[in-house]
C-alpha cells in the first residue's frame, strides 16, 4: 500500500502542466453539466483537444478517437442545449434551461439495445486494435470508449440515465489511465466517479419534482 502511494504520489508530482489543465477542465465539465450549465460543453471542447494529444502520446489510440469524437459532440451539444434555450425556455438563471423541461428517462428496451450494441461493438474494436496495433488494454479501452459514446450522446439528450453509464465507465477508466503513467488523470476519474453519482442525485431529483408537477 505504502509503494502504491508513493507511486501516485510522484505521478502527480511530475504530472505536466498540459495534464493539470486537461484535468481542470475535465473537473469544470462535469460540475457544470450536473448544474445543466452551457459553459459546460465550452469546458468539454478543451477537454477533449488536450486528450487527445495527451492519449496519444500514451499509445491509448482507441482513447484518442473517442477523445475526437468528444470534441465534435461538444459542438453538438452546445448546439442542442442553444436551441432548447432559443425555442422558448427564458425563466430560468442565464446560461441554465429549467430542469423540467429538459430531463428524460429511456426505457429498459431502449438501455437492453445499447448494452448489447456496446457489447457487440467493444468485442469488433478491441479484437481490431489488438490485432493490428500495439494497442495497451485493447478490451478495457474499446469498452470505455464505445459506451462512452452512447454516454455522450445521451448527454447532449438530456437523458436521466447516462449518469449510470459514466459511474461505470469512469471506474473502469481509473485502472486504464493509472496503468499508463497518467496518474493525475486517474484520479480525476475517481473524482469523475463521485460527481456522476452526484450528478444522478441532482438529475433525478429534478425528474421527480418534474413528474409531480
Amino acid at each position: 500500500m505504502d509503494e502504491l502511494i508513493e507511486s501516485i504520489y510522484q505521478g502527480i508530482l511530475f504530472t505536466p502542466l498540459l495534464e493539470w489543465l486537461a484535468v481542470l477542465t475535465s473537473v469544470l465539465y462535469v460540475v457544470f453539466a450536473a448544474r445543466q450549465k452551457m459553459i459546460t460543453w465550452f469546458f468539454a471542447f478543451i477537454t477533449s483537444v488536450l486528450y487527445v494529444y495527451l492519449c496519444f502520446i500514451s499509445e491509448l489510440f482507441i482513447e484518442t478517437l473517442l477523445q475526437l469524437f468528444y470534441v465534435a459532440m461538444a459542438i453538438y451539444g452546445w448546439q442542442q442545449w442553444k436551441k432548447h434555450d432559443t425555442m422558448g425556455f427564458k425563466g430560468a438563471d442565464e446560461g441554465e434551461l429549467p430542469m423540467a423541461s429538459k430531463i428524460q428517462s429511456w426505457g429498459l428496451r431502449k438501455h437492453l439495445i445499447i448494452s448489447i450494441a456496446g457489447l457487440i461493438g467493444t468485442f469488433t474494436l478491441g479484437v481490431i486494435f489488438q490485432t493490428f496495433t500495439n494497442q495497451h488494454h485493447a478490451f478495457l479501452d474499446a469498452f470505455t470508449t464505445v459506451f462512452s459514446l452512447f454516454a455522450t450522446f445521451m448527454v447532449t439528450k438530456r437523458v436521466l440515465e447516462n449518469w449510470l453509464y459514466w459511474i461505470v465507465i469512469d471506474a473502469a477508466s481509473v485502472y486504464l489511465y493509472y496503468d499508463r503513467g497518467l496518474k493525475l488523470s486517474s484520479l480525476l476519474f475517481v473524482l469523475f466517479t463521485l460527481l456522476a453519482v452526484f450528478g444522478w442525485l441532482k438529475w433525478y431529483l429534478a425528474y421527480r419534482k418534474a413528474q409531480k408537477a
